[in-house]
C-alpha cells in the first residue's frame, strides 16, 4: 500500500538526487550522441566506433554514481519500507513535464534494484508499469528543435524540397554532386507513387536529427499521399575525396527493417524527446517492437525494461512451458525457449567438457566485446539479465534438471508463497531473437527434394533455391564479419541462423576473437622426415593460429553445399583471404558494410577512406 502522506524530507531528498543523476547520464549520452555529427563531418571513423563502445557504458557508470551518492549521504538502502515508498511518489512528481519520462523510470528502476532486496521488486517500490506516459510529448521551449518537420512539396517542386531537406541537416561538408544525386531521388520516389494521383494531403515528413552508424547518416523520414504512407531512408556517405554522396533512397517497412535490424550497432541521434522518435519510428515499421527500436536508438536499458513488460504480459496471456530448446546442445550455453515466444533464453554452464578451455568470465567478456561492436547485421543483439523470476508451473521438469546438473550455481527455486506459488529464479542468462538454426534450415530443404537433381517438381526446385541461399550468405555473412574485425572462431552451421528477411546471422560468441588478434596460416608441406602414419600434427599450432584450409572438411561435407560455396566463397578457404583483411585492418582502414543490397546504390562502388 502507498502510503497516505508524503511527509519525509529524507525520501524528497532521495528522489531529487536520483532525478539529478539520470539528467547527468541523459546530458552526457545525448552530448555524446550529437558528436557523431562533427566525427561524420571528419571522417573519423575510429573516434565514431570509440564513442560507440564507450556511450554503452555510460549507463552503468551513471547509476554506480548515483548510488555511491546516496549511500553517503542518506544510507539509503538501510532506509525503511515506507521512506522508499513515498520516495517513488516523489519521483513521480518530479517527472511532470520531464521530456524523458520513461528513461527516468528504468533509471529509478536500475538505482533501486542494485540496493534493494528482490522482495522490493513490486509496484510500490520500483516502475512495474510506467507511471507517466509519453504520448505527445514536446520541447515547448523557445528556439526547440522539432522532433520533425514536414515539407509540402508538389510534382513541380519536388527537387527543391528534397534540396531543402538536405540542407536542413546542416552538414558542413561539400557534395561531390547534389544536384545529381537529388534527380536519383526524385526519380526514385517517382517511381514509388506511379500510377498514384496526388491527394490534397502530400508531404514529406523527416525527423530532424540524422541518424549515424559506422560510416553513414541517414535521413528517415515518410511521404504522405492522402492516407497512403511510404517509409524512406537516404544514406549520405563520404567517397574517397572526402565529398559526400546520397548513396541509396530506401523505401518500405521491409528496408526500414533491415536498416533497424536487431543485429546492427545502435545509431547515434540526438535526441530531446527519445519518445516521439519512437513513435514516430512505429509509424514506419508497425512490426517493430518499441523495445527494439530503443534498443537502436542506443536506449538499451529502456529497449530491456520494454522487452521483460512485454515478456511478462505474454506469460500472463499464455499457458506452454518452457523446454530445453530443439536442436544440438551447445557445449557452452543452455538454451531453453518457450514455444509461443519468439526469443531464446541463453545461460553460461558451470563446466564444459573438452576440448573447450573457457571460464564464465571469459564467455561474458565476448558477449560484452558483441555488444560494443559494431554487428553489421550479422550477430544477433542480446539482451542481458540478472535474477530473473520465472513461474516453477511454467518449467518443464526435463529443463530443471538439465539446468541443476549443467549450470547448478544458476538456478534457485524459491519457497512456496501465501498463495502455494514458487519460482525460478536464474541468476544470469541472455536472451536473443530466435532464429531457424542454418543446419536445420538446411535440413528442410534436403528433406523437401534438394539432393534429387531429377526432381523438376516445384517444392523440390524451391528447396535447391533454399540451399543456395543459406549457402550464399552463410558465406556472406562471414565476410560481413571479417571486415568488422571479428573471427566467429566456431563456423559450425548450427552457430549460424536465418532470419525472416532471408538473412544469415551469427549467434554462438565463446570463441570470437578480433581478425588483428588471429595469425592465419597455411598448412606446412610434411617433410621426408615426418612420419605419414601418425595422428600427431608435424608442425607447432599456437594459441591463436587459424588454418583456413581446414574450414572445408568440417563445413562441405555434403557435396552440393560443397560445390555452391566453392562457387561463391571459395576465397574464404584461403589464408590469403583472412590476412589481406587484417593487414587492411592494421593499416587503419574502415569497411563500409552496408545494410542494403549494392545493387540499390546510385553509382558504382568507389573506393572508401
Amino acid at each position: 500500500m502507498f502510503p497516505q502522506r508524503l511527509d519525509s524530507s529524507t525520501a524528497y531528498d532521495i528522489a531529487l538526487a536520483m532525478m539529478d543523476g539520470f539528467n547527468r547520464h541523459y546530458r552526457l549520452f545525448r552530448t555524446e550522441s550529437a558528436r557523431a555529427k562533427q566525427r561524420f563531418e571528419m571522417a573519423d571513423w575510429h573516434g565514431q566506433q570509440r564513442a560507440q563502445r564507450e556511450r554503452i557504458e555510460f549507463y552503468d557508470q551513471r547509476v554506480k554514481e548515483c548510488i555511491a551518492q546516496l549511500e553517503n549521504q542518506f544510507k539509503a538502502s538501510s532506509q525503511p519500507t515506507d521512506i522508499w515508498q513515498q520516495v517513488k511518489l516523489h519521483y513521480i512528481g518530479l517527472l511532470v513535464n520531464h521530456h524523458q519520462p520513461e528513461l527516468a523510470e528504468t533509471f529509478f528502476n536500475s538505482v533501486t534494484c542494485n540496493m534493494l532486496h528482490r522482495t522490493y521488486f513490486q509496484n510500490d517500490f520500483i516502475f512495474v508499469r510506467p507511471a507517466v506516459s509519453t504520448e505527445y510529448i514536446e520541447n515547448d521551449e523557445p528556439e526547440a528543435t522539432p522532433t520533425y518537420r514536414a515539407y509540402y512539396p508538389t510534382p513541380e517542386t519536388l527537387y527543391q524540397t528534397l534540396e531543402e531537406i538536405i540542407g536542413h541537416t546542416h552538414l558542413r561538408c561539400n557534395f561531390e554532386d547534389l544536384k545529381r544525386d537529388l534527380n536519383y531521388v526524385v526519380k526514385a520516389v517517382s517511381e514509388q507513387l506511379t500510377d498514384v494521383t496526388l491527394r490534397a494531403n502530400f508531404q514529406i515528413r523527416v525527423l530532424t536529427s540524422l541518424f549515424y552508424r559506422n560510416k553513414g547518416a541517414y535521413i528517415v523520414g515518410k511521404i504522405i499521399n492522402g492516407f497512403a504512407e511510404v517509409p524512406f531512408a537516404l544514406p549520405i556517405l563520404r567517397n574517397e575525396h572526402d565529398q559526400l554522396v546520397i548513396d541509396a533512397a530506401l523505401f518500405g517497412e521491409d528496408d526500414m527493417l533491415v536498416l533497424f535490424s536487431f543485429a546492427r550497432a545502435y545509431f547515434m541521434v540526438d535526441m530531446e524527446v527519445p519518445s516521439a522518435y519512437v513513435q514516430f519510428l512505429r509509424s514506419l515499421m508497425f512490426r517493430k517492437p518499441r523495445a527494439e527500436l530503443y534498443n537502436a536508438l542506443g536506449l538499451a536499458k529502456q529497449g530491456k525494461t520494454l522487452f521483460y513488460r512485454e515478456f511478462l504480459h505474454h506469460l500472463k496471456h499464455s499457458s506452454d512451458k518452457f523446454r530445453v530448446a530443439p536442436g544440438i546442445r551447445g557445449m557452452v550455453m543452455l538454451v531453453f525457449d518457450l514455444p509461443s515466444f519468439p526469443y531464446v533464453f541463453k545461460l553460461i554452464k558451470d563446466w564444459y567438457p573438452p576440448p573447450k578451455k573457457t571460464t564464465r568470465e571469459q564467455i561474458k567478456g565476448k558477449y560484452l566485446l558483441v555488444k560494443q561492436h559494431d554487428r553489421v547485421g550479422r550477430m544477433a543483439e542480446t539482451l542481458e539479465y540478472r535474477q530473473v523470476a520465472f513461474p516453477r508451473e511454467r518449467f518443464d521438469d526435463a529443463l530443471i534438471e538439465e539446468i541443476r546438473r549443467f549450470a547448478p550455481s544458476q538456478i534457485e527455486i524459491s519457497d512456496r508463497d501465501s498463495d502455494g506459488h514458487t519460482e525460478v529464479i536464474i541468476q544470469h542468462l541472455y536472451i536473443e531473437r530466435r532464429m531457424i538454426p542454418l543446419n536445420l534450415y538446411l535440413k528442410e530443404a534436403f528433406d523437401a527434394g534438394a539432393r534429387d537433381l531429377d526432381n523438376t517438381s516445384e517444392a523440390a526446385v524451391r528447396a535447391r533455391e533454399q540451399v543456395e541461399r543459406a549457402v550464399v550468405e552463410y558465406g556472406n555473412a562471414i565476410k560481413d564479419l571479417v571486415a568488422a574485425n571479428i573471427f566467429p572462431g566456431d563456423m559450425l552451421w548450427k552457430n549460424f541462423g536465418m532470419t525472416d528477411f532471408g538473412k544469415v546471422v551469427f549467434y554462438d560468441y565463446d570463441e570470437i576473437e578480433y581478425i588483428t588478434d588471429c595469425n592465419f596460416r597455411s598448412i606446412p608441406k610434411r617433410s621426408d622426415d615426418d612420419d605419414a602414419s601418425s595422428d600427431k600434427l608435424w608442425f607447432e599450432v599456437g594459441p591463436r593460429d587459424v588454418f583456413p584450409e581446414t574450414f572445408g572438411p568440417y563445413l562441405l561435407g555434403n557435396a552440393m553445399v560443397r560445390e555452391i560455396f566453392m562457387r561463391h566463397h571459395a576465397d574464404l578457404l584461403s589464408p590469403k583471404y583472412w590476412q589481406g583483411h587484417k593487414d587492411r585492418i592494421l593499416a587503419g582502414h574502415v569497411i563500409d558494410v552496408f545494410p542494403y543490397e549494392r545493387s540499390r546504390r546510385f553509382l558504382p562502388p568507389v573506393a572508401q577512406a
